[in-house]
């Protein structure tokens, strides 16, 4: 199949959502609010452009100088003022368009394109050039002739207006593709997401993306489901090898260690021995075996005194570069955007043994929950893919109850092994014990064992006298 030549946007994540990039030669209409991101992305874009060697003309309908402009730009890495008037020029045809209308722009157009040598046009103000246009005929003149002049020497153009133009409004029907940019308020957060509405002659990722602005510029986040639909990787034979959980007691209990390229969950309340089993588990690291804590509650400093309170060295393996810790705190994380972070850091590391401390960290930076079951299906599947064997913990929210609740079912039935932690109460003695509920392709002791913490982390101890609702925490003896 032939593929259309692409220049890269230079935003991080809008390439892979554009299909590729922004097509050459191509148009496009960049839409939204005032304030949702329009100007960064455009000039973004542009000094993007201008770092891989091609030249922009940034026409604006300002009656005042770019001074402000640039002051602004002034504080994003990504500008660079000794570029002004050498690779990129900005213009106003503010005074031409009031004078002489929209023909006279066209033509001041096409003679700074030629003078310019520009591969790339941004033209800031669709909504004013519109404004001067007496029927949609004229607009559809002014935006085919302003295609028509860029399109002949190859140069891409973005059209750039603060209107929402709607789907079939005349400048939609002209370009190629049409990007909208919205911030909107999810109950007391700010929120800003992207869409591509329109992309001719490619198929870009559908629906909403959510994306920051930061000292950067702009950067982008496609939902994780759109952009892993299918992991990167083809699914091979399962790994017949297994890892050491770094639980004493633990492996006889699940055939033998973790499967390789499994994801096991750890699920049960506060306090029931969820990180520290975590936590053996990633202190078997190794340069042959690289490992990753991927966190939510706790810092990297209370971490690792944790772990040294354990008798476990984390401290070495970072030393060594064998183990690397991130914290997320749940604040106002973006999920895509964790998600990313997450594989990026994996993928850097070539990372074997990964522990999420918290997988409801995730859940609680969704806006939109019901998405969740797709979005663990693409961070699962890509995590095997890639040969990681994923231990992740779930908090539940009773210390005891009369009823146990798993995560959401289509959750839990991606998941490979799901272990229980929880306190038993029985005779007034508190006791922590572990119930094996599931391992994929393996068989497994289904007895509840008693936990407790021995000189090297967790270890697990001999089997729990029968009792009837160990599970709930609130154990019954069973009548004689």
């Amino acid at each position: 199949m032939q593929s259309l030549p692409r220049i890269s946007s230079g935003v991080d994540g809008l390439d892979q959502i554009l299909g590729g990039g922004f097509i050459e030669g191509a148009s496009y209409i960049i839409q939204g609010q005032p304030g949702a991101g329009k100007t960064i992305l455009s000039n973004h874009v542009a000094f993007a452009n201008v770092k891989a060697g091609r030249k922009v003309l940034y026409v604006t309908l300002l009656a005042e100088t770019h001074d402000r402009l640039f002051q602004v730009l002034g504080t994003l890495d990504f500008f660079d003022r000794n570029q002004l008037g050498v690779s990129v020029s900005y213009v106003s045809v503010f005074q031409t368009l009031r004078d002489s209308g929209l023909s006279a722009v066209v033509q001041l157009l096409r003679k700074e394109i030629a003078r310019q040598g520009a591969t790339l046009l941004v033209f800031d103000g669709l909504l004013n050039a519109r404004d001067q246009a007496t029927t949609a005929l004229d607009v559809k003149t002014f935006v085919a002739e302003v295609q028509s002049q860029a399109a002949f020497v190859g140069c891409s153009v973005l059209f750039l207006t603060s209107a929402r133009f709607a789907d079939d409004s005349p400048e939609h029907t002209m370009v190629d593709g049409v990007v909208e940019l919205h911030e909107e308020v999810v109950g007391v957060r700010s929120v800003r997401r992207l869409q591509v509405k329109k992309s001719r002659g490619s198929a870009a990722l559908g629906g909403l993306h959510q994306f920051e602005i930061t000292s950067a510029g702009l950067t982008v986040y496609p939902r994780l489901e759109a952009a892993l639909q299918r992991p990167s990787f083809n699914d091979e034979e399962p790994p017949s090898r297994q890892l050491p959980s770094g639980v004493d007691g633990f492996d006889e209990l699940i055939g033998g260690g973790l499967a390789e390229s499994s994801v096991t969950l750890v699920f049960g309340p506060s306090g029931s021995g969820k990180t520290s089993l975590g936590l053996g588990f990633i202190n078997r690291a190794s340069a042959e075996e690289p490992a990753l804590l991927f966190g939510f509650y706790e810092t990297p400093t209370r971490i690792r005194a944790k772990a040294r309170a354990l008798g476990l060295d984390l401290d070495r393996l970072v030393d060594e570069g064998h183990l690397e810790i991130i914290w997320k705190p749940m604040t106002e994380n973006l999920l895509d955007k964790l998600g990313h972070q997450l594989l990026q850091a994996v993928r850097h590391r070539k990372v074997r043994r990964l522990l999420i401390d918290g997988l409801g960290g995730f859940e609680r930076a969704a806006l939109h929950r019901p998405r969740m079951t797709e979005f663990f299906t693409a961070l699962t599947n890509e995590l095997r893919s890639i040969g990681v064997t994923t231990v992740a913990t779930w908090e539940l929210r009773d210390l005891f109850g009369p009823t146990v609740t798993a995560p959401g079912a289509e959750i839990s039935s991606l998941i490979d092994n799901l272990f229980l932690l929880r306190h038993v109460e029985d005779e007034a003695r508190y006791t922590k014990a572990l119930s094996i509920l599931k391992v994929r392709d393996s068989s497994f002791n289904p007895a509840a064992h008693e936990v407790n913490f021995g000189n090297k982390g967790l270890a697990v101890g001999v089997p729990l006298k029968p009792v009837a609702n160990a599970a709930t925490g609130l154990a019954i003896p069973y009548s004689s």
